[in-house]
Order: C-alpha cells, then structure tokens, then sequence
C-alpha cells in the first residue's frame, strides 16, 4: 500500500469521525424550483456540486459559467472531487443536464435575456481517464442535443448550453468529433496557435502559477502587464479568460473584473454575482473589449 493510499484512507476516516471538517455534499435530493435573474453574470460557480442545491443556487444567482467534476464509473459519469464522495444517485445527468434541459424546454433559454451567442457554460472536469470519459459524455450528450452548442464542419449552432470540457482533456479525440458537442477549456498556451474558437473558447490558468498579487491593495505593475498578455489576446481571438483559485473576496472579484476577466471564480457564487451584477453594463460584444486599467 503506497503513501498515497495510507493519506487518502487517513482522510476519509477523518471525515467520517469528524463530518464538519470536511466538503459537504447534500445528502438528499433538493426542491427543482428556481427563480433566476434575467440575464448571466460574469460569474463562475467554482465546484458547483458542492452548493446546497448543486445547479439551481448558481441559476439562482445567475452565474454564466458552472462546474462539476466527474469520474467515470461502471460507465456512468458520477459527480464529485474524490472518489470517496461519489454516489450512483449523484450523477452528472441528475444534477446538470437533465435540469438544465427541462428549463430551456420550460422557457427557451437558461436566462430570459440570454444573447443566442452567449450560452451558459458547464464545465465539466475529467478527474481521470480523459479518453474514456470523453466517450462516455459524447454519448450522453447526444441526448440532450437541442440544448447544446454544436460544431458541425467548422460551422457552429449556438444553443443555450455549452459544454466545456476541463481537467484530464482529450484534446485530439475532441477536436476529431464531428458533429462537436463539446469544447476544450484552453491554456494560456493556446493563445499562440490558431486553434479555433469553437474549440477552445475558453482560456483558463491557476493564479497562483502567474500571479504575485493576493488581494490586498491592488496589483503590482507585472501582475498587471501578465493580465494584459492573457486578456488582451484572448479577447482579441474572441476567447473568455478565467483564472482559479483566486483571492475568494469582493476586493479581488471586482479587481479582476475591472481588468478584463470574463468569468470570476468563486465557491460563493451569490456573493460574487451580487457584488459584480449591479456595476455590469447590458451584455454585449462590447462588454469584452474594455480597455484594462
């Protein structure tokens, strides 16, 4: 028995013993009740799972961008961070894409304002085996088609939803499909190639990996010039920028979205669209192309 092992059976007996230091996953199934705001706010619900009502309290606070790791398992796709905490009840269908359909049947859209270019993204993280998962949503997608974004011969049709694949990426075997029911969440890297937008319309990094400041006060002039490296062509090639774990605070969600970035990411999803959505102009193209400061 490797290390690894002794620490993973070390965290589950401590949680076992002792719940509260551990995530929180809800235990029973919650009310399909939403009521959303009109329109997305630049807002990613960050480990969405772990909410009290995974998907409907990031609709409820009218987050544009919501996530939910995944493990392929007896070849269903079952949601969450480690293996300990899966459960066949809790599966990526259940908690995402079946609620996400019956609202876009119920109202056409996930949000009432929601511009036909701009859907929701659900970012969907491969804990392991890319490839496998890969073909397993591919499958699952294919029944929720009418809901989704699709790339068919290089040509898109924009629906309200636009799965984003994340985490252990098979980026090849994506890019292969044809119809494409999913994209690819990029890197700063992909900035560099001429890898389309249909693919890769998302460019995500940890902060920590480029970034000195931490929250306080504002950001040194290099922290600044390395966001204008990242924002300034991603926005260019028409690409959403996300940075993750991030100073988790009002201060910094107002920072970062004052220099350009799309999707704010937060474990605190209404506090975050609360703080952001009031300040925020009418959603446009034009929204993207603000000069950073």
């Amino acid at each position: 028995m490797t290390m690894t092992w002794f620490a993973l059976l070390a965290r589950v007996l401590l949680f076992a013993m002792f719940p509260w230091l551990g995530p929180s996953l809800p235990a029973r199934p919650v009310s399909r009740e939403v009521s959303a705001p009109p329109r997305a706010a630049p807002v990613h619900s960050h480990n969405d799972y772990y909410r009290e009502r995974p998907l409907l309290d990031a609709l409820d606070a009218g987050c544009r961008s919501i996530e939910a790791d995944v493990f392929l398992v007896d070849g269903r796709l079952l949601v969450g961070h480690e293996e300990f905490e899966l459960h066949g009840s809790r599966t990526l269908e259940s908690l995402y894409l079946a609620p996400l359909a019956a609202r876009v049947r119920a109202t056409g859209g996930v949000y009432a304002e929601q511009p036909e270019d701009e859907p929701v993204l659900l970012l969907i993280d491969f804990k392991r085996d890319g490839a496998e998962c890969h073909a397993a949503l591919r499958e699952l997608l294919g029944g929720y088609r009418d809901m989704l974004t699709i790339t068919t011969d290089g040509r898109t049709r924009w629906g309200p939803v636009l799965v984003v694949v994340s985490g252990d990426r098979p980026v090849g075997a994506i890019a292969s499909d044809n119809p494409r029911l999913m994209a690819v969440d990029g890197r700063p890297g992909d900035l560099a190639g001429d890898t389309p937008v249909s693919l890769i319309p998302l460019i995500s990094e940890r902060w920590g990996s480029r970034f000195a400041w931490r929250g306080e006060g504002q950001p040194g002039e290099q922290d600044l010039e390395t966001m204008r490296s990242i924002v300034g062509p991603a926005h260019e090639q028409g690409r959403l920028v996300r940075f993750w774990a991030i100073p988790d605070r009002p201060g910094a969600w107002e920072t970062l979205r004052g220099l350009g970035v799309d999707l704010i990411n937060t474990d605190r999803p209404a506090q975050c669209a609360a703080a952001l959505t009031p300040a925020e102009a009418p959603a446009g193209d034009g929204d993207r192309d603000r000069p950073l400061q």
